[in-house]
């Protein structure tokens, strides 16, 4: 009887500070988070371990030591049928304006592996970057929120921004040729 009750005098005392231990990180976690948010640059962790920095403007981002004109942020699923249907349609955008045109692609799903990330990439052809990273969260948040499509928005979501400020963004399955038609129009003006 007394080694039952001290077991289980152990296991709570255990429990009680593995759950502080889990409370702190989770502090220590919302305040670099919230550290990021009052700045005006977002770091992305690629899949392939490559930083991109994101700046915050007034209307929308650009990224930072680029001189591409165009930045098309895509937020995506892998399990999405219309995300993986674009995949290869982004890529071909890519390919048509790699001088002028970044895409950078965010997962939202937390706690995903670059492995399944890069499975989808050569599934479905996507030859862009694809950004793995705990700040995708604080992206996907503040994108949805300026765009104010609340929390349960549509994916594939894409915002395409010149020179930091958004130029159009589309919730849903888009046609390649309107996407297109975007970019030229805003590298017209």
């Amino acid at each position: 009887m007394l080694k039952t009750t001290l077991l289980s005098s152990l296991l709570a005392f255990s429990l009680l500070f593995q759950g502080c231990s889990s409370q702190d990180e989770h502090k220590k976690e919302e305040a670099t988070q919230q550290k990021n948010i009052n700045t005006n640059e977002i770091t992305l962790k690629s899949t392939d371990n490559t930083d991109y920095k994101l700046i915050k403007t007034k209307n929308g981002y650009k990224l930072k030591n680029s001189n591409k004109k165009i930045l098309i942020l895509d937020f995506f699923a892998t399990w999405c049928p219309p995300c993986q249907a674009e995949a290869p349609h982004l890529s071909s955008i890519k390919k048509k304006y790699s001088k002028d045109v970044a895409i950078i692609s965010a997962t939202i799903e937390d706690g995903i592996s670059n492995e399944k990330l890069n499975n989808f990439k050569k599934d479905y052809h996507a030859n862009y970057t694809i950004v793995n990273s705990p700040a995708n969260r604080e992206l996907i948040d503040d994108v949805a929120n300026k765009l104010k499509l609340g929390n349960n928005f549509g994916i594939p979501l894409i915002a395409i921004y010149k020179d930091g400020k958004l130029i159009q963004y589309y919730q849903g399955a888009v046609e390649e040729e309107f996407i297109e038609s975007d970019i030229k129009r805003a590298l017209e003006i």
